[in-house]
């Protein structure tokens, strides 16, 4: 393709070249695909793109609520088409936590206009009138979409008229009346603002990363050269669409390069690691990416039976990203899956900090074009020595700007951008091997591959109610790794059952409201997580008491998880 301006531009120029050809597979319940053509995808983004023009939409902040499926992509395409400034966040769920941080994202933003689906718009509305942004403008985007013809694709139609909308809906506009769909993209320059991605900061503070068109014209190539992507290559993964991994590298990389993509969902692949192999065998998927937990789980708990079903000959490139690598998963996910067809090499080594767009380098493939990585002594801001432990800070083309709000943050730092991943530099490259802790820039945490932060957890327990008191969360390694509970509790004389179903209901709080797995569960007297008269234990102290076994539970509860990586590992 020729030099282009935008992202937009790139893309209508592909929906044109392949427009017969399949841009998105979902899978389907009963095991079969739901296939989206390029036509009908961009026929969708097209009419999604002219009702945000008529309302002035370039240049405004449009949050995306929405399912992972073929709505959510018509509607990121959509925003870059017209112009608008995508802000991604999850589809509304019963996660209170989750609900906060959609609503810090809505006010920090400034959003001006909403997309979502009619299953979610009531709930959307509601969540937006609760931060008293009464006045938006919302469309539920599954109104516009094309009428589709049964097999094997859906093909480009006059466009349906909106469906009807549940009045009963609180305070919020929704309009969904389309207007005739532009040919050509708004104006935008590689400058202008494409996304603004909230990977970090807890719920109610979250940061959004500064994304331009010309942080994603940049990572594109780069993407294809680390990954070995092409036009005939299936790229999909269970990587959350509103994380910059998931949302550029598994969606926006396949559409740039006239591939296929092959979102897959996020919980269910999650909990069960084995599932998400079975999903890259059945799609036939060539390009996948997920945290060395993900790997480590498939290698420790995949049988032989579940193996021999399978055909991974395919994959041509698993990246192993967004969390510490250790060599050990490595090795022992090649040797479980090589039964299954699995290629030598085709495991392979990353790095993916949140703030980039997406991953910047690849094992044995070296690093974005133009990238500068460094490994900086925070409290000097002097880059460390060889081998060293240090705070790795980014700068380049696909790097994010800086944060919404926040110019300070590359300002002070020199252009660079303080990703709050620890890591340190070894024969030229860079090796994350965690995450920074309390006191630090980044107070979160990394579980499976995604930010998790200890004071939305802390906050939730604490929601539980009776006996359930103040809690503190960490995990087993430098930031990363299996998660730890240390939970306080009113009933020190409670039987050993009492004690058990309470730190049953403490997984299951983490489990539904973060979907996340929690490692071990400490049950302790009221005052060891929060002293009398002053604040509570530092996370970072608890956390050397934990690993020094000099924390007295009046009950523990671990569960066999995939051993934290080690620190260093092969990144």
């Amino acid at each position: 393709m020729h030099r282009h301006t935008n992202l937009a531009e790139a893309l209508m120029d592909r929906a044109m070249l392949c427009a017969a050809d399949e841009a998105l597979v979902y899978p389907a319940e009963g095991g079969g695909e739901q296939r989206i053509s390029y036509a009908a995808l961009d026929a969708h983004a097209r009419a999604v793109s002219a009702w945000l023009r008529a309302r002035d939409a370039p240049g405004r902040r449009v949050l995306l609520a929405l399912d992972p499926g073929p709505h959510a992509a018509a509607a990121l395409l959509g925003c870059l088409y017209a112009g608008a400034v995508a802000v991604p966040v999850p589809a509304p769920t019963a996660s209170r936590t989750e609900a906060e941080r959609t609503a810090a994202i809505a006010k920090d933003a400034a959003v001006d206009l909403v997309l979502t689906e009619t299953a979610h718009a009531t709930e959307t509305s509601r969540r937006l009138s609760l931060i008293g942004r009464t006045g938006i403008t919302c469309l539920a985007v599954d109104g516009l979409s094309p009428h589709a013809h049964p097999a094997p694709y859906a093909h480009p139609a006059p466009y349906a008229p909106a469906a009807p909308y549940n009045r009963t809906a609180p305070h919020t506009a929704f309009d969904a009346h389309p207007a005739a769909p532009e040919s050509t993209p708004a104006r935008t320059t590689p400058d202008s603002l494409a996304l603004l991605a909230y990977d970090a900061g807890p719920a109610t503070a979250p940061r959004g990363a500064l994304i331009t068109h010309g942080n994603l014209l940049a990572a594109m190539p780069a993407l294809r050269q680390a990954l070995g992507t092409g036009r005939r290559s299936r790229i999909g993964g269970w990587l959350p669409r509103h994380h910059t991994p998931g949302l550029i590298g598994q969606l926006l990389h396949p559409l740039w390069l006239g591939a296929t993509a092959v979102p897959l969902p996020v919980r269910p692949h999650l909990a069960d690691p084995v599932a998400w192999l079975r999903a890259l065998s059945r799609h036939g998927i060539t390009h996948t990416v997920a945290p060395d937990t993900c790997y480590a789980r498939c290698a420790a708990e995949a049988t032989d039976e579940q193996l021999a079903g399978l055909d991974l000959s395919r994959l041509r490139t698993a990246l192993n990203a967004a969390e510490p690598v250790s060599a050990a998963t490595m090795a022992a996910f090649h040797r479980r899956c090589a039964a299954a067809g699995l290629r030598p090499g085709a495991l392979v080594a990353g790095y993916a900090p949140a703030q980039a767009a997406p991953f910047l380098t690849a094992e044995g493939r070296g690093p974005v074009p133009g990238l500068d990585l460094r490994v900086v002594d925070p409290a000097t801001r002097r880059p460390q020595p060889d081998g060293m432990v240090g705070e790795i800070w980014v700068r380049g083309p696909a790097v994010a700007a800086g944060h919404w709000g926040r110019s300070r943050d590359t300002e002070a730092a020199g252009g660079f951008l303080r990703t709050g991943d620890l890591g340190i530099a070894r024969d030229g490259e860079i090796r994350m091997t965690g995450r920074t802790h309390e006191g630090g820039l980044a107070d979160s945490l990394m579980v499976d591959g995604m930010p998790l932060h200890p004071q939305d957890v802390e906050r939730e327990l604490l929601r539980c109610g009776r006996p359930l008191g103040s809690a503190r969360v960490f995990c087993a390694g430098p930031g990363t790794g299996p998660l730890v509970v240390v939970q306080e509790v009113g009933t020190a004389g409670g039987s050993r059952a009492a004690l058990a179903g309470l730190a049953g209901r403490v997984r299951e709080c983490v489990a539904e409201e973060f979907g996340a797995a929690t490692g071990g569960v400490l049950l302790v007297r009221p005052g060891t997580v929060r002293r009398a008269g002053s604040h509570k234990v530092p996370r970072a102290t608890l956390r050397e008491q934990f690993l020094r076994g000099e924390v007295r539970p009046l009950y523990q509860d671990f569960v066999p998880l995939p051993r934290e990586p080690a620190a260093g590992g092969v990144v």
